[in-house]
């Protein structure tokens, strides 16, 4: 008989961004049935953050405040408190570039060894002092003269060569985050790329392979990760998110700021096509003034002249890179910013490739984490984390906890006596 456990392995994944932080803690549960290790989320935070730009610490004491609230919140909704997370980083102080490395194969035949010699060959660059490394990414190998390989394991050959995609972080924008997450009390597992977590959970393997662009619309900006043959192979930044649309409302319809953020979530769209000519919306107004009623398409006007802009800015940057042939699978749209509707239509139309909304693949009961775009960071945080640990061997002790295993029991009892009588 196994070994029954009070309180289940917890995984958490904390998402700094510029309008608000996101904590969420997951359980890894065991399947009854199939014996299969699971991750259901129990506990989810969100508060709004004034102390953060374009990935970059400008408040402490306002995003150390941000981070706790959310950590009581998901503290209290998961009735655990939080162990250490997986911070997501982003902005524009994160650079990357792209490395190769070359070693001589051992015993003839590829093992593991030899894959963490290559790696740390290719990784073994010149790097600023005032950077950091984030992620080192394997793109594709080459045995001898045969190249184009994602997993040369078990192959026979003299030397093996490695191109890796490195990503880097500003050292002193990386300590900034830390210390606001240490302040909060909470220990920092790893630092992560918004994107690269948001991966996990929003694109298929197929997706990847084809290849594609993840575009992350946050506060902000926005954060784009190219997947090129399965692997990363580029990744950039747009300085146009989810703030500047707001602001745009609240400019042109001299509205406060956040009566604009609730007109552009509750009544806005890209497209003011899709918008019926008879339907109207209140404004409020600035200073006392009173409210007033305008039709429901000049706020839609609005929104389309700034997403046609940013959309514009994204098909560009897609250009710009090479790599716009080698995207069958177009764009993905996720985070905040990206819930705007239209969005997608417009997008198919401006870049000329196929565009999707991105979610979270679905991780227990708590379903606004899996339905919204903007929770997909943090679910993928929470998916990298699970991932790492299980590489690491951090998951073998985890057993079926007690509330599972009697809720399973009790379910049992109740259809023997359903069946009885």
């Amino acid at each position: 008989m196994s070994t029954l456990k009070t309180k289940p392995v917890l995984v958490a994944g904390l998402d700094i961004g510029s309008t608000k932080v996101s904590l969420a803690i997951a359980a890894v549960r065991i399947d009854s049935q199939s014996g299969q290790r699971f991750l259901e989320i129990i506990g989810l935070g969100v508060a709004p953050n004034t102390g953060l730009k374009h990935g970059i610490i400008v408040n402490i004491e306002a995003t150390t405040e941000a981070i706790i609230k959310a950590k009581e919140e998901a503290e209290l909704m998961a009735g655990y408190s939080a162990p250490s997370v997986w911070v997501g980083v982003s902005g524009s102080h994160i650079k990357s570039f792209d490395s190769k490395g070359m070693v001589a194969i051992k015993d003839k035949e590829v093992a593991n060894s030899d894959i963490a010699r290559v790696i740390e060959a290719a990784q073994a660059v010149s790097v600023p002092s005032d950077r950091k490394v984030l992620h080192v990414l394997p793109r594709e190998y080459k045995v001898d003269e045969n190249d184009g390989i994602v997993d040369p394991i078990g192959m026979t050959g003299v030397r093996l060569e490695a191109n890796v995609h490195i990503v880097t972080g500003g050292q002193s924008a990386l300590n900034n985050i830390v210390k606001c997450v240490e302040k909060a009390h909470l220990k920092v597992s790893g630092l992560v790329l918004e994107t690269l977590a948001a991966s996990q959970v929003v694109l298929s393997a197929d997706e990847k392979s084809l290849g594609c662009v993840l575009a992350d619309m946050g506060g902000g900006s926005t954060q784009l990760l190219y997947f090129v043959n399965g692997s990363v192979a580029h990744s950039s930044q747009i300085s146009v998110g989810g703030q500047h649309f707001t602001h745009d409302v609240a400019v042109g319809l001299r509205t406060p700021q956040i009566s604009a953020e609730d007109l552009k979530k509750r009544s806005g769209s890209a497209l003011p096509t899709l918008i019926d000519e008879h339907d109207s919306i209140d404004v409020e107004g600035v200073g006392g003034r009173k409210s007033r009623t305008i039709a429901r398409k000049d706020l839609a006007h609005i929104l389309e002249a700034r997403a046609e802009e940013t959309l514009q800015l994204i098909a560009h940057d897609i250009r710009n890179s090479g790599f716009e042939p080698l995207l069958a699978s177009g764009v993905i749209l996720t985070g905040g910013a990206s819930q705007l509707p239209g969005l997608v239509e417009m997008g198919e139309y401006v870049m000329d490739l196929p565009v999707r909304k991105g979610f979270a693949k679905p991780m227990g009961p708590l379903v606004e984490v899996s339905k919204s775009s903007e929770h997909a960071t943090v679910a993928g945080l929470i998916q990298y984390g699970y991932e790492k640990m299980k590489g690491m061997g951090q998951l073998e002790t985890a057993e079926i906890d007690i509330s599972q295993s009697w809720a399973g029991l009790s379910e049992k009892i109740k259809s023997f006596f359903k069946d009885l009588f």
